[in-house]
């Protein structure tokens, strides 16, 4: 039997050239499957407007991101069991000669226990590993 209790896939955002038009398909085709908006980040100086979906109000899975033009952006998140694993992930992604975008923190406007790290992997794939735990403890 696999070892399951460590790493899986945290959540998944896509990019899309217009936020309000995305939203007009994807609210009613994943209401559909009981996914509704859950968070909702205004845009700021630096990052775009960005809607979460999940099933519960605790944590979105699944994201839009505003980013004003067609492409390929995506994002691709990683949970982990315990913050230090933020930190290997975030080391590793160094030593590998990674991108590194956003160093091993809370980041509270998404919910007061998310502590993760971000990083570019060799395609520009933003690649983040997350905890959502106050602490250490599970």
């Amino acid at each position: 039997m696999t070892d399951r209790s460590g790493s899986q896939i945290d959540h998944l955002n896509i990019a899309v050239p217009n936020l309000t038009r995305a939203r007009a398909f994807y609210d009613p085709l994943l209401a559909s499957l009981n996914i509704h908006p859950v968070l909702e980040v205004p845009a700021t100086a630096t990052d775009n407007a960005m809607t979460g979906y999940g099933w519960t109000e605790i944590k979105p899975f699944f994201w839009l991101i505003d980013n004003g033009t067609v492409g390929t952006n995506m994002h691709l998140a990683f949970t982990t069991e315990t913050r230090e694993q933020v930190h290997a992930f975030y080391a590793t992604a160094t030593n590998l000669g990674a991108q590194l975008l956003h160093p091993p923190a809370t980041h509270p406007e998404y919910h007061e226990h998310y502590y993760g790290a971000f990083i570019l992997d060799p395609y520009d794939i933003n690649v983040e590993a997350v905890c959502h735990h106050a602490t250490n403890e599970i």
